[in-house]
């Protein structure tokens, strides 16, 4: 199933198989070491698709204590996570105009519903839940995969602040526990699985099929609906010129009498 006959002890399955992964719709609990080791495949290319193993990632899930806070322009600041592991990571934040469309919250001038960036009159500051951060504060941070000069990074999506030690303990807990239970061993489609998907995708096609054909003969009724109606209102006019035309006729005839 494969295209990439390798010594890997693992297959890469082809992308119409993400879908049934454990990991490709999920926020993947990683350290900011494991951030970095994620490999990019050459079919993947560009479409911010990492792999642990053979397991497809796309979303990522990080704990740790800001270490910087940094106003980097007008569009972006960006926070750095430092998780004990041996690596820190970055969250950029994209920050848009107060109420603009691609903020969710009119309150919020960055695409993070709960995050502010204050930046003005000399003052710089980043707040979460209208709580200012600072150098030691922890955070649960959930983002994106990209890269910015080949450094892997994390498009912050949502976040909050840890506000206890259980918290956090707990939170490592989750990351050790989703590593070991999945991350560790490579992901497998069965036989099975893999008929299942294919039957799936086919029976999807079909819909799509059937939906596009109903669609095409919804458009063509209505089309000769809307024919039908403009000949109807075309006779109506020729005949109403017609008999316009014969009373103005009587009328001139009745005149030269």
């Amino acid at each position: 199933m494969s295209k990439h006959p390798t010594t890997r002890p693992y297959r890469l399955y082809p992308a119409y198989c993400f879908q049934s992964s454990p990991t490709y719709n999920a926020w993947v609990k990683l350290t900011a070491a494991d951030v970095h080791t994620l490999r990019s495949e050459p079919d993947f290319q560009g479409q911010n698709i990492y792999f642990y193993l053979n397991h497809p990632i796309r979303f990522v899930r990080v704990v740790g204590v800001v270490v910087a806070i940094d106003d980097i322009n007008l569009k972006y600041s960006a926070l750095t996570l430092d998780d004990g592991s041996g690596a820190t990571v970055e969250l950029k934040i994209v920050r848009t105009v107060s109420g603009e469309q691609g903020s969710k919250n009119p309150s919020s001038n960055t695409t993070i519903s709960n995050v502010n960036v204050i930046s003005q009159f000399g003052v710089f500051e980043i707040t979460v839940d209208h709580l200012s951060l600072d150098i030691g504060t922890v955070l649960k941070a959930k983002g994106m995969i990209s890269e910015f000069r080949g450094v892997k990074q994390l498009e912050l999506k949502r976040v909050h602040i840890v506000s206890s030690t259980n918290e956090e303990a707990q939170a490592w807990a989750e990351t050790a526990a989703f590593k070991t239970t999945i991350l560790s061993v490579p992901w497998r489609v069965t036989s099975a699985q893999h008929s299942e998907i294919k039957s799936k995708i086919k029976a999807e096609k079909k819909r799509a099929r059937e939906y596009d054909k109903r669609v095409r003969e919804y458009e063509l009724r209505k089309a000769e609906h809307e024919a039908t109606r403009a000949a109807h209102q075309a006779q109506k006019e020729t005949k109403r010129e017609a008999r316009r035309r014969r009373e103005e006729a009587m009328l001139n005839a009745g005149a030269l009498v």
